[in-house]
């Protein structure tokens, strides 16, 4: 018997073989995207994923001998990451189900449309989404709630469905970023061996020139784009007013997921009990709704339209064509596409790292690795990287810190010049690629598609350019902030 040493199914596929997939994959997007078109590209992303998947299973098994123990090795280790996010998926979907049939989300767009100005509409939707996403330290949270009715407001106002999008995406990433309550910003710290709040603070040299830049320029069009929209406002509210019992009391559910937000409970607890608060909203604020969907009363009449809401797909007439579409939810099923594309794309992540396709290409990036502008450029591009490969940020963030940890360390650099550059380029930006477990669960739950808004998220694609350009400003003016020892 050969020795493990010698074993052929040891070696590693060369670099060319392990881009095969992943550009294949990309080509494949691209090509349905020009010729199809966005949205088509977005409902068969999960039969490309599994073909890319399947290509590189065939490549590390036909092609290194590769066992099917070290896939399956790979597999799980990618489940490990993406799994428990499918039962918080399942839960925003009814979250989101039951706080428009309870009124929640109606009454936001009602008194959205009464105190937002049509023209600041973009900048204090960036603002409200930073806000409560650094509060409550989650950015999934925080867009499948106020996000979801910020939406609505931004669409009546007449502004298109990328920018809106970009700019709640941006609010909610930043607050995600720089929350001591996210779970990417401890892992990113965690990871590089970071404390915390120094992680934080370093974080602020590039974070703050990047959201400042995407206020002015969300400011900006919101003071150019010509808002002639008042009577229009004036119709949908009416029609708001007419479908739905709006009054300040549904804002309680809100106010209380936000207080439960705050106490840390796991996140599936707390979409649990707001989906429970937004049920009882149902039958206490909105129950000409319960009457209508049910086509009557009773105990069992009730039950079938709480399964409906919660599992299928809900309308309601309000008498208006738009705000139909905006009030109407598509329960579990409507998120089930989406749960689709997360496990094809946990099953590319698993094949990429158990075929050693992600060993290779990370080998590549860091092979001669020794002034400061190639190792910072190296590790943002092997974040963007990681996060097409493995779709999933914290797989990502865990990768990126082992593979560089060594290399800063040896260089002499700050290990929270790693842990911002990682931040920076992998928590910010897994919203923006389709097939990423973010940029899936947050086009879903705001109805756009990822390609739809990734030109306006300013704030998530500004980031990594500028940890590269604040690292390369800092070798040449201020060494000490990156070096460990500024006599280098």
């Amino acid at each position: 018997m050969e020795s493990e040493k010698t074993n052929p199914s040891r070696r590693l596929p060369s670099l060319f073989w392990s881009l095969v997939p992943v550009v294949a994959l990309l080509l494949a997007i691209i090509g349905i995207i020009v010729v199809w078109g966005a949205d088509t590209a977005q409902s068969v992303s999960h039969y490309i994923l599994f073909g890319a998947a399947v290509l590189t299973a065939l490549i590390a098994i036909v092609g290194y001998q590769c066992s099917l123990q070290r896939l399956w090795l790979g597999l799980r280790k990618s489940a490990a990451q993406i799994l428990p996010a499918i039962p918080i998926l399942v839960f925003i979907a009814t979250v989101s189900a039951t706080w428009m049939m309870s009124g929640v989300v109606p009454a936001l767009i009602d008194y959205g449309l009464e105190l937002l100005s049509p023209q600041l509409f973009l900048f204090i939707a960036c603002v409200i989404c930073s806000v409560v996403s650094v509060i409550s330290g989650s950015s999934w949270s925080t867009i499948a709630t106020i996000g979801v009715a910020l939406m609505g407001i931004g669409q009546v106002l007449g502004f298109s469905d990328g920018w809106i999008a970009g700019a709640i995406i941006s609010g909610a990433y930043f607050g995600d970023k720089m929350s001591p309550l996210s779970d990417t910003t401890v892992l990113a710290a965690s990871s590089c061996g970071v404390d915390l709040f120094a992680h934080i603070k370093y974080m602020f040299i590039t974070t703050i020139p990047s959201m400042t830049i995407a206020l002015i320029v969300y400011f900006i069009v919101g003071q150019l784009t010509p808002v002639s929209v008042l009577s229009h406002s004036i119709e949908i509210t009416e029609h708001l007013q007419a479908s739905f019992n709006i009054t300040p009391w549904v804002l309680l559910i809100p106010l209380l997921t936000c207080v439960l937000l705050l106490l840390k409970l796991r996140t599936v607890v707390t979409l649990g009990i707001s989906t429970l608060m937004g049920l009882v909203g149902m039958f206490v604020f909105q129950p000409q709704i319960v009457e209508v969907l049910g086509g009557g009363s009773g105990v069992m009449t009730d039950a079938t339209v709480v399964m409906d809401v919660l599992f299928t797909e809900t309308t309601v007439d309000t008498g208006s064509e738009m705000l139909d579409s905006l009030v109407s939810t598509g329960g579990v099923e409507g998120m089930l596409p989406t749960i689709y594309l997360i496990l094809c794309s946990m099953f590319f992540g698993g094949m990429m790292i158990g075929g050693g396709m992600i060993s290779t290409i990370t080998s590549a990036f860091t092979r001669r690795l020794h002034s400061v502008n190639s190792i910072v450029s190296a590790s943002v591009g092997s974040g963007l990287f990681f996060n097409a490969c493995t779709a999933d940020q914290y797989l990502s963030l865990i990768l990126g810190g082992n593979v560089y940890k060594n290399i800063y360390r040896r260089n002499g650099l700050e290990p929270r010049l790693l842990s911002r550059s990682l931040e920076d380029s992998i928590s910010v930006t897994s919203v923006l690629i389709p097939w990423n477990s973010c940029g899936v669960t947050q086009s879903t739950v705001l109805g756009v598609a990822t390609i739809a808004y990734l030109p306006y998220c300013l704030f998530n694609w500004l980031s990594p350019l500028m940890t590269l350009l604040v690292a390369r400003l800092c070798n040449r003016y201020f060494r000490k902030a990156i070096f460990v020892n500024s006599r280098r």
